[in-house]
């Protein structure tokens, strides 16, 4: 693949390789028609060496662990999606599917369980109690494979944080996608935990959560693209990808006052621990 053949143009290349801690790249062949081969391609050339490809049903999580069983700089991560379980959960599926997704989350090339978690901006108050089922269930799920947790909250803080905190967690958390402000970035940090900052923080009506990266810790930092969704600027409202993380990167280096190359470095190393990559992970 050319520059040419990209839907958009690629950003200059990071001084240092870091990891896409959270891609969707089978969305991300739907929106954008690059194949996961061609994404993780364009990805390399700019310094994205690495990508946490992530499942959000019982279907994408046996795809995302078949794609980092192919590829080295790809590892996997399965869950049901919190907006997928109040349907799997009344349906009467959810126990079967954790039993399947158990069976997927002990293989090698996954790492972690998610994303789990709770959304109250598309899933009503009618199915709340199931995904705080399914949440719970993902939690008990990674302790038990020894499997990093990542979590899904948006518009959800308080419930999520009151879920943490009255279960036994797995040693390794990551909050994808962090979107809360300053304060609860201090709180996540205090318990030891991830925060995944996506191409948001670039967009001009994000101060608080610009905040939010300033006070967290920089050694529990990781980055990431969500991709397809939450393109960073200049080439927002464009499907995102894992080449265009280096945006995000550059903009979260500005704001936090760290040399670039310094803070590639730190985003890597964060990633690797976060996930504790298999021996064979070459990203």
């Amino acid at each position: 693949m050319t520059q040419s053949d990209l839907p958009v143009t690629a950003p200059e290349p990071l001084p240092a390789p870091v990891i896409d801690s959270h891609c969707h790249l089978d969305i991300t062949e739907e929106y954008s028609g690059l194949t996961p081969l061609d994404a993780i391609t364009a990805a390399s050339a700019v310094g994205v060496s690495g990508i946490v490809q992530v499942g959000v049903d019982l279907d994408s999580s046996q795809r995302a662990a078949a794609l980092a069983q192919r590829e080295s700089s790809v590892v996997a991560a399965v869950a049901v999606h919190p907006n997928e379980a109040p349907g799997v959960r009344q349906s009467g599926k959810l126990a079967e599917q954790l039993d399947q997704l158990a069976e997927l989350a002990v293989l090698p090339d996954v790492v972690a369980v998610g994303e789990t978690g709770m959304d109250f901006y598309r899933t009503g108050e009618s199915g709340r109690e199931d995904q705080e089922v399914s949440f719970r269930e993902h939690i008990g799920l990674a302790r038990a494979t020894n499997r990093t947790l990542v979590i899904h909250d948006r518009d959800a803080h308080d419930a999520v944080l009151r879920v943490l905190a009255t279960e036994e967690l797995p040693e390794r958390v990551v909050f994808h996608c962090f979107s809360g402000d300053a304060e609860m970035a201090r709180i996540c940090c205090e318990a030891g935990w991830f925060l995944s900052f996506p191409g948001v923080i670039t967009f001009r009506n994000a101060p608080a959560l610009r905040e939010a990266l300033t006070v967290a810790n920089p050694d529990q930092l990781l980055v990431e693209t969500d991709a397809p969704f939450l393109t960073p600027a200049p080439q927002r409202g464009r499907p995102n990808a894992s080449y265009l993380m280096p945006h995000t990167v550059r903009a979260m280096a500005e704001e936090i006052g760290m040399p670039l190359d310094q803070l590639c470095r730190t985003l890597r190393d964060n990633t690797l621990r976060a996930f504790r990559m298999p021996a064979g992970f070459t990203g």
